[in-house]
């Protein structure tokens, strides 16, 4: 295999830590602070006009996990050519993250 592809378990790493790092940016709570900021939403509510000055190619770019997905994953990939066994150690913390978020997931519709 090519040194440039990543084995089977490097690349469910980088594919989960991309899934979880865009699901912070986009969607977690604890970073809606700078994101109302960067989308210049101000105190907007939902159920409003959109306020002047929202970005709103931003905030779809954001939301789309083929959009900054993409580009998520091309940084974890890129970040692994140049040093691997950093960007895998540095991937665990988002891996775990999402491994949760999957089980959270998976048993609360079990138990609907």
């Amino acid at each position: 295999m090519s040194d440039n592809v990543p084995a089977v378990y490097e690349l469910v790493l980088l594919a989960l830590a991309s899934y979880r790092l865009w699901r912070l940016l986009a969607e977690d709570d604890i970073l809606d602070r700078p994101r109302r900021a960067l989308l210049r939403l101000g105190s907007w509510q939902e159920g409003e006009d959109a306020p002047v000055g929202y970005r709103a190619k931003l905030g779809e770019f954001l939301a789309c996990p083929w959009c900054a997905g993409w580009w998520i994953a091309l940084a974890w990939w890129g970040a692994w050519l140049l040093e691997p066994d950093w960007t895998l150690v540095a991937a665990v913390p988002f891996v775990l993250s999402a491994l949760v978020a999957f089980a959270n997931a998976t048993m609360g519709a079990l138990t609907e």
